[in-house]
C-alpha cells in the first residue's frame, strides 16, 4: 500500500481535502446554528419588549391590568411561538397565565408532545409605570429549538451534508486527475531512464504538456542523453581512429621485420632507418595520448603565476624561429603596446602555444607567414592571436578540430606526420585554465586561432 508516488500523492491530497472539508463544514454548521440561535433570542426579546410596552401602556391608561388587548398578545405568542407568560401584580397575585395552553394544545394534538426531560427556561421582567413598580412578567419558553425552527435547522444540516459529500467526491476525482497528471512526467522520466540504462541513447522525453519543474528535469535528461550519445560516438570514433593510426606503422614494421627474417631484405642502414621512423611514429602517438590523458584529468594541478604577454611572445620567438627558417616560413611577432599581465601555468601555457604554432607551421607553405600578437578586446582576458597563411579548412570542419584524430582532409595529417591529438590537448588545457578558444578559417586562405586567458583567477 502506498508504494507508488501516485498513490502517495493521491492519498495525501484526499486526506488533506477531507480534513479541510470536515473542518469547514463543522465551522459552517456551528457558526450558522450560533447565529440562528442569537437571531431567535433577539427576536424573542423584541416580542417580550413589545408585550411589556403594551402591558405598561394599558395599565397607564386604565389604572389596572385588563385582559384586552394584553391577553390576546400573550395568547398569540403562546399559540405560535411557544412563548408563555405569567403576569403578577405588585402584590404577587397572578393576573394572567398562558402556560396552561401548552397542555391543552398537546391534548388536542395541535403540537408535538413534549419530549421526556425537556427543559424550560424562565425570565422575570419588572413592570413600571412612572417609575413605580406595578408588577412583574415571567416569560417561559423551552430551551433549544421549537418545531419549525428545528425543521429549518435539520434542512440546513441536510444541505450541508449533501454539499460535503459532493465536495468529497469532487476532491477525490480531481485528486486522481491531478496525481495522474503530476506523475505522468515522472513516469516518462522513469521509462526514459530505463531505456538509457539499456543503452538506448536515442531516447528523448517529449516536453509538451509537462509542468515547468518536470520540464526542466526532462530538458536536463535530454541533454544528458545527447551528451552520452555524443560521447559514445566519439568513443567508437576514437577506437576506430586509434586502430587506424596503429595499423599503418604496425603493418609496415611487420612486413619489414618479416622481410628481414625471411632473408628477402638485407638490414641496410636505410631500411633500418625506415623501420625506426615507423617505430617512432608509434612512440609519438603513445606520448601524445599520455599528454592528452594528463590534460583531461579533472584533478590536474596548475602552478599558476603572473605572466607578462610580451615576455611570452619573446620566448616563443626564440623557440620557434629556427624551425620556421628551416621550412622557409616567416614568423612575425607583434609586440603589445603596453604590459599585459595575466595568470597561467607557464609550462602548460607554452605547451598550448607550441601546439598551435606547430599546427600553423605544418599547414603553411614555404614563402608564407605566421603572425602571433596579443589582443585585449575582451575585458578581463588576454588573448594570443595566431594567424597563418596556410591551407585553411572548410567551415564544417571548424567545430570538430578539437576532437581526437579528427581530419577534415583525411590525407593531410599523414603527409605532415601529425597524429591528430595536439588540438585536443590544447582544448583540455584551455578548459583547465578557464579560458576559451575562437577559430576563424577559410579554405586556401588561412586560419586564425585566438586563445583567451583570464587575467585573474
Amino acid at each position: 500500500m502506498l508504494q507508488t508516488l501516485r498513490s502517495k500523492i493521491l492519498f495525501y491530497l484526499v486526506l488533506i481535502s477531507m480534513i479541510g472539508i470536515l473542518i469547514v463544514s463543522f465551522f459552517i454548521q456551528y457558526g450558522f446554528e450560533e447565529s440562528f440561535n442569537k437571531y431567535l433570542d433577539r427576536n424573542r426579546e423584541k416580542k417580550i419588549d413589545r408585550i411589556i410596552t403594551e402591558i405598561e401602556k394599558d395599565y397607564r391608561k386604565n389604572g389596572h391590568f385588563t385582559t384586552d388587548p394584553v391577553y390576546g398578545l400573550l395568547h398569540e405568542n403562546a399559540m405560535t411561538d411557544q412563548l408563555y407568560f405569567q403576569l403578577y401584580d405588585r402584590y404577587g397575585k397572578m393576573q394572567m397565565d398562558t402556560s396552561s395552553i401548552r397542555g391543552m394544545l398537546n391534548s388536542l394534538g395541535l403540537t408535538e408532545p413534549e419530549p421526556d426531560g425537556e427543559k424550560w427556561h424562565s425570565k422575570t421582567y419588572t413592570l413600571k409605570v412612572d417609575n413605580a413598580i406595578i408588577g412583574k412578567l415571567v416569560a417561559i419558553y423551552p430551551q433549544g429549538l421549537i418545531d419549525d425552527e428545528n425543521t429549518f435547522i435539520q434542512t440546513i444540516q441536510l444541505y450541508i451534508l449533501a454539499a460535503v459529500c459532493l465536495t468529497i467526491v469532487l476532491a477525490i476525482v480531481f485528486s486522481m486527475i491531478f496525481s495522474k497528471k503530476l506523475t505522468s512526467g515522472l513516469k516518462k522520466l522513469s521509462y526514459a531512464a530505463g531505456e538509457l540504462k539499456e543503452h538506448n541513447l536515442e531516447i528523448r522525453i517529449p516536453l509538451t504538456g509537462l509542468p515547468t519543474e518536470i520540464k526542466q528535469i526532462a530538458i536536463s535528461f535530454n541533454n544528458l542523453a545527447e551528451s552520452l550519445a555524443k560521447e559514445e560516438m566519439l568513443r567508437k570514433q576514437f577506437t576506430g581512429d586509434l586502430a587506424h593510426e596503429l595499423r599503418t606503422p604496425l603493418a609496415t614494421l611487420r612486413s619489414q621485420i618479416e622481410a628481414f627474417q625471411d632473408g628477402i631484405w638485407e638490414p641496410t642502414p636505410q631500411r633500418l632507418q625506415v623501420s625506426h621512423e615507423e617505430l617512432m611514429r608509434l612512440v609519438r602517438l603513445v606520448n601524445e595520448l599520455e599528454k592528452l590523458l594528463a590534460a583531461e584529468n579533472p584533478q590536474i594541478r596548475l602552478e599558476k603565476m603572473e605572466l607578462e604577454a610580451g615576455s611570452v611572445l619573446a620566448a616563443l620567438w626564440e623557440m620557434f624561429l629556427p624551425i620556421f627558417k628551416e621550412k622557409g616560413v616567416g614568423l612575425k611577432i607583434e609586440e603589445p603596446m603596453q604590459e599585459e599581465m595575466f595568470e597561467a601555468d607557464k609550462d602548460r601555457l607554452m605547451q598550448i602555444l607550441s601546439n598551435v604554432l606547430n599546427n600553423a607551421l605544418k599547414y603553411t607553405p614555404a614563402g608564407k607567414n605566421v603572425t602571433i600578437s596579443v589582443v585585449t578586446e575582451k575585458e578581463g582576458f588576454v588573448g594570443f592571436h595566431i594567424q597563418d597563411e596556410g591551407s585553411g579548412m572548410a567551415e564544417d570542419d571548424i567545430p570538430h578540430i578539437f576532437e581526437r584524430f579528427y581530419r577534415g582532409d583525411k590525407s593531410r595529417d599523414r603527409k605532415t606526420g601529425g597524429v591528430g591529438i595536439g588540438l585536443s590537448i590544447v582544448k583540455a588545457l584551455m578548459d583547465a585554465h578557464k579560458g576559451f578558444i575562437k577559430v576563424k578559417s577559410r579554405l586556401n586562405k588561412g586560419t586564425t586561432i585566438t586563445l583567451w586567458f583570464p587575467q585573474e583567477e
